[in-house]
């Protein structure tokens, strides 16, 4: 049996993930912080269904606090889930978290991973606020990072913490660069999960900018199914991968196909740019596909149809 350990298991991929590697049979071991960046409710009922599993056992409590050296003894990979994310949060005086729980706890998992025999695979989740303002789309793994926003920093610094551990310990690292993730157990504060909220509460959304900008959007199955073959695939140690949902939309078309799905029209309000959002993003995931077996399979209409099928459940 594989022991998996998984942080930030009780967030919204991270339990996403928990859920997939308990279904094929791995021991996991979930480590979640359960701070206040958004309710800690959200987090314990992503998992509320595991209570009972013998197969899942959680630890609360933070990074930096625990004997990483013990938690690793006999895991065979772990998913570093965990961040202090949010890009327009990042400015200012919320930036002490942001490198303490994005850079100084990786920092200390990847200290303990060196020394650790039995670890396989350490898949780090990176993401595409790395990249910045890209100027070639969609974007390889090929250009260089330039991130736009405190957030960005702190998690380019983390992964460049990864090849560093791996070039001179052979710690078996493998990143994922996440382009904007949806779907069930969406954090709150994130775009899809508002604008679903304000449809229920008959709401006015914030749109920053002209709504013209675009995303790659990633359905959170196929970011998890990216992690599981990240952690098995022979040639991902050592390397980074974009992970995206395969095709770049415009914002307002995305408002226009989330009006269509809730039955209604969702008031909006446009509002002026905000600092350290990326104009445009698209992964090009060739390496990904060629290398890991990667393939989105999710289109964005399926997916926002499942997010909005969960945000009723959610809030009923």
């Amino acid at each position: 049996m594989t022991t998996s350990i998984v942080t930030g298991a009780a967030g919204f991929i991270g339990s996403n993930l928990v859920d997939a590697l308990l279904d094929r049979g791995d021991r996991v071991i979930g480590i979640d912080q359960f701070n206040s960046y958004y309710d800690p409710s959200q987090k314990r009922r992503n998992i509320a269904h595991l209570d009972g599993n013998d197969a899942f056992e959680l630890i609360e409590g933070t990074i930096e606090k625990l004997d990483w050296v013990s938690l690793l003894k006999d895991v065979d990979v772990v998913y570093h889930q965990a961040a202090q994310a949010g890009v327009r949060a990042s400015w200012g005086e919320g930036f002490k978290d942001y490198t303490a729980r994005n850079i100084t706890a990786t920092q200390l998992i990847l200290e303990a991973a060196k020394v650790t025999p039995t670890l396989k695979r350490l898949v780090y989740a990176s993401t595409s606020s790395i990249y910045g303002d890209a100027e070639t789309l969609p974007t390889s793994e090929k250009l260089c990072p330039k991130p736009v926003s405190p957030y960005g920093i702190t998690k380019l610094a983390a992964e460049q913490m990864c090849w560093l551990y791996h070039r001179n310990f052979n710690v078996p690292v493998t990143a994922l660069r996440y382009f904007t993730v949806y779907g069930p157990r969406q954090r709150p504060d994130m775009a899809f999960h508002k604008f679903f909220k304000a449809a229920l509460e008959n709401g006015t959304i914030p749109i920053y900018g002209d709504g013209l900008q675009t995303r790659d959007f990633t359905f959170v199955a196929d970011a998890v199914a990216a992690n599981l073959q990240a952690a098995e695939a022979p040639g991902a140690i050592g390397e980074m991968f974009n992970i995206g949902g395969g095709s770049r939309v415009v914002l307002n078309e995305v408002l226009d196909t989330i009006d269509a799905i809730v039955g209604q029209p969702i008031k909006r309000d446009y509002q002026g740019r905000a600092m350290g959002d990326a104009r445009h993003t698209a992964a090009d995931v060739s390496k990904a596909k060629e290398i890991l077996g990667y393939q989105p399979k999710v289109s964005l209409k399926e997916g926002l149809a499942k997010e909005w099928d969960w945000i009723q459940q959610f809030y009923s």
